[in-house]
């Protein structure tokens, strides 16, 4: 029996890019590169890692190592999709203008292209970013004595999503349905995670920075390739914005990926050309919103009246409003904030600046670019391979879904840490390994005032606990029969609605009103408590938390 395994060099474990060497008989083919340090795929001989690589599309998760790679050795044959072979090298931007060599070879969609004798690859659209691509490898090996020869597919999705977007098609499932193939490599971004609809996630994001702007605050978008153009397209696009007299400002490394996308529009979605014949697709200064690149000049007037800036996630954003942080909010995407959450509480470095602004009010949101749990588990359920290897996703995501009844009970499972080898059995004599307990049974009590429900306290070790334990407040809400409980974190406990809905409850149940502007502990617009969950946060005067202090007659203490 041939071969099968996979080697582990990247598997995009909190924030960490994907690399995988996959072995398939006597051939090793790399998929993906996002390592920023190289020395895993070095060694002492000098002879490259692989026999080629391919690469899944051009976000820095999965290429930045491409470029170094391809100086180590450069013979090492390299391919991607043709759009991917255009996108790639923003990843390696030079402030001199000196572009980088063009080294990716350019493959054509659904074609199997013969790379060694048995070796094919074919490409197919995966949703996500514009050239993106699932990769099917197929091998066969060559006859023995007396035994006939034998073939194996792999499917490597790469980052996937089966919804449109504004700017990219999704993953054609219907052309990959019934596939079977032995192994499926497929990311896991959101765990099990449910999603509402891409459009509903659209028009939530629009609807809030409409109201910011209608109380005259000005917006900071830090979003990735991809992300950052999905934005201006609907702020450029959506009703509530549509003859505005709002500027949109653009800069950084998302201003040079939206002229990257004029280069492809013709890869483009269809309706995306068609807008595009109508007016531009990103710069205009003529249709309101006006969609401009941020100058130096433009700089300096910013925030004189309400603005929306899309910007790089690593940028420092009190470039933007350092003049008056209080006109300002921060929305960022719900996989970065959930990124930095994971980074903090591993004691990895913090993210950029853009994610750690603690002098500016932040929120989240969501404008998926990966499936959910139901997107997931409707791709492999309709592949029906032997194997799954989960990549792509925090630890504990991963876990969610090797946990998952559906799957463990019809599939081999599998989620590597980095640095292991997985072996991948053909056959039917492979054990599954037992799932991963990931249910915690506790007891409920009702009481005459309130319902209280305790938990073993194995549940703290999940990583995911601080984040829902942060303030020590929960929402509830009912999804369907099921009661789900998600923590209020700091940030939401300095909305102005979250602040009134707590001030709702004191009012109702404390005649002290115990209030931030009646503690001792409140200075200068902020929190001074070390015990509170608001340490050191901007609060306002009505604002409530678990541990306050009455303040007493003439104690009220200066400004730090």
């Amino acid at each position: 029996m041939v071969e099968l395994e996979c080697l582990t060099y990247g598997v995009g474990h909190s924030g960490e890019g994907v690399c995988l060497l996959l072995r398939i008989g006597t051939y090793r083919i790399l998929l993906d590169c996002g390592l920023s340090d190289l020395s895993p795929l070095l060694n002492p001989t000098g002879e490259p890692p692989a026999d080629l690589v391919l690469c899944s599309h051009a976000h820095a998760d999965h290429a930045r190592g491409l470029l170094e790679l391809h100086q180590s050795f450069p013979k090492l044959p390299i391919y991607a999709s043709e759009v991917t072979t255009q996108l790639l090298a923003l990843n390696w931007l030079d402030p001199s203008g000196n572009e980088p060599p063009q080294f990716c070879h350019a493959l054509p969609w659904r074609t199997p292209i013969e790379f060694l004798d048995g070796l094919s690859a074919e490409i197919y659209p995966s949703g996500h970013l514009p050239g993106a691509a699932a990769i099917l490898l197929s091998y066969t090996a060559p006859p023995e004595k007396n035994v006939p020869s034998r073939s194996y597919t792999v499917l490597y999705t790469g980052d996937f999503f089966l919804s449109n977007t504004r700017l990219v098609e999704g993953l054609p499932l219907e052309e990959l349905r019934g596939l079977q193939p032995n192994v499926l490599i497929v990311e896991g971004s959101y765990g099990t995670a449910r999603h509402p609809h891409r459009r509903h996630q659209e028009n939530h994001l629009a609807e809030r920075i409409d109201q910011a702007i209608a109380r005259q605050q000005s917006i900071v978008l830090p979003a990735s390739l991809g992300l950052g153009q999905e934005l201006l397209l609907l702020l450029r696009s959506h009703h509530y914005f549509t003859g505005r007299d709002i500027d949109i400002w653009v800069d950084g490394a998302v201003a040079d990926g939206c002229d990257a996308y004029l280069e492809i529009l013709p890869h483009l979605p269809t309706s995306v050309q068609n807008f595009a014949r109508h007016q531009p697709l990103f710069w205009d200064e003529r249709v309101r919103p006006r969609v401009r690149r941020l100058t130096p000049e433009s700089c300096a007037q910013l925030g004189q009246t309400p603005c929306i800036i899309v910007t790089d996630e690593t940028a420092d954003l009190r470039q933007y409003y350092r003049e008056n942080p209080n006109a300002w909010l921060l929305l960022l995407p719900l996989e970065a904030d959930r990124r930095y959450e994971i980074e903090r509480d591993a004691g990895a470095l913090p993210m950029p600046s853009s994610t750690v602004a603690t002098d500016l009010a932040t929120e989240t949101y969501l404008l998926a670019h990966h499936c959910d749990g139901t997107g997931t588990t409707q791709l492999i359920h309709n592949l029906r391979p032997q194997h799954v290897m989960f990549v792509h996703g925090s630890a504990a995501y991963l876990s969610d879904l090797t946990g998952l009844d559906e799957l463990h009970n019809r599939y081999h499972l599998h989620s590597p840490a980095s640095g292991t080898r997985v072996e991948l059995p053909i056959g039917d004599t492979f054990l599954q390994p037992a799932p991963p307990d990931t249910s915690y049974e506790g007891e409920l009590t009702e009481l005459d005032a309130l319902v209280t429900i305790t938990l073993p306290n194995a549940i703290a070790a999940d990583p995911r606990w601080r984040g829902l334990a942060d303030t020590g407040l929960i929402e509830a809400r009912w999804q369907g029969d099921e009661l789900v409980l998600r923590g209020l974190p700091q940030r939401e406990l300095l909305r102005p609605q979250e602040s009134d809905r707590l001030l709702d409850w004191v009012d109702a149940n404390s005649p002290l009103r115990n209030c931030c502007g009646n503690c001792r502990h409140y200075r200068g617009q902020h929190c001074w408590n070390d015990a509170s969950p608001l340490f050191e946060f901007k609060v306002t005067p009505e604002g409530f938390c678990p541990v306050f202090e009455s303040v007493q007659i003439g104690e009220r203490n200066v400004e730090p």
